[in-house]
């Protein structure tokens, strides 16, 4: 019986819906696109919208119609179509009764529709793009919180596409070159470009794994400069995170590094040793042979 009742009243909702589609009443239409839209019938509510637009062009009712079609594409999760259609509002109604709800919605759209990190992110940029003109023109906004809270991880997942090429320059080792050199810059790029993100103490780790490296991998003539750099990189990294769970191998790296330095200065503390016997006995032997 309840399956019954359910398949009357969706046919019945059904025969509505084709009824209002054939009526030649735009305000008839409008309304009930309204109430299909409060339903979360979006699709309906679209349909019926796109059919009154045109004859709401040109009157008060148009901003609204253009509105709620951004606001059903919304609701279908079509963040492409909902963004076009609030910059058509944008750019149709820049002092409109919805230009505040419609620019934070196209930086909300680009954020939704932002991809993973490892691929393009022209669509992270265009948020961040939008985002920013939302909080500067409407820094008191309602939405400003929540604009900033997404724009902050639009930012995180550009320093993560930069944390994920950094990766890959250190794990290419030496291959074709001296890919952790990349590594490094790209890190340091990042820590610049993006300076409160939350890879912060990874890409910092990379920075240090990589002078570590190029000291390891280093010509003699630079291998004190860089043991020495990757020594003042090693307490850096320590001092900013104390609780890295990356402290063991650090602290291991602090270790060779300081081993290699010491054996460096034990080094030359014997080149000036056997330099001042060979210039003692050059002078005894230039005395002696006077006194002959």
């Amino acid at each position: 019986m309840a399956c019954l009742m359910m398949a009357m009243l969706m046919l019945y909702g059904c025969g509505e819906y084709q009824q209002i589609l054939k009526s030649k009443d735009p305000d008839e239409k409008y309304q009930k696109a309204l109430t299909y839209f409060n339903d979360k019938q979006y699709v309906k509510a679209q349909t019926l919208l796109d059919e009154v637009t045109s004859y709401y062009k040109g009157t008060d009712r148009s901003q609204d119609v253009l509105a709620y079609l951004a606001r059903c594409y919304m609701g279908q999760k079509d963040y492409q179509s909902a963004s076009e259609y609030y910059q058509a509002y944008i750019r149709n109604y820049p002092k409109g009764n919805y230009i505040i709800e419609a620019r934070f919605q196209v930086g909300h759209c680009y954020y939704l529709d932002a991809p993973d990190a490892r691929l393009d992110q022209a669509v992270t940029k265009k948020g961040i793009e939008f985002f920013t003109q939302f909080v500067e023109l409407y820094p008191e906004s309602p939405y400003a919180e929540q604009a900033y809270k997404e724009m902050g991880e639009l930012y995180d997942k550009l320093a993560e596409k930069e944390y994920y090429s950094a990766k890959l320059y250190y794990n290419l080792g030496t291959y074709l070159g001296n890919n952790y050199l990349s590594a490094e810059i790209v890190a340091k790029n990042a820590l610049k470009n993006y300076p409160t993100n939350k890879y912060l103490e990874e890409l910092n780790w990379i920075i240090l794994q990589s002078k570590y490296q190029q000291t390891l991998n280093s010509l003699e003539e630079k291998k004190l400069e860089r043991a020495r750099e990757t020594e003042d990189e090693y307490y850096s990294f320590i001092a900013e995170y104390p609780d890295s769970k990356h402290r063991n191998t650090a602290e291991r790296i602090g270790k060779e590094i300081k081993a290699m330095l010491d054996e460096y200065v034990i080094g030359q503390d014997g080149a000036k040793l056997a330099l001042a016997v060979a210039v003692y006995n050059h002078y005894k032997r230039m005395y002696q042979a006077k006194r002959l």
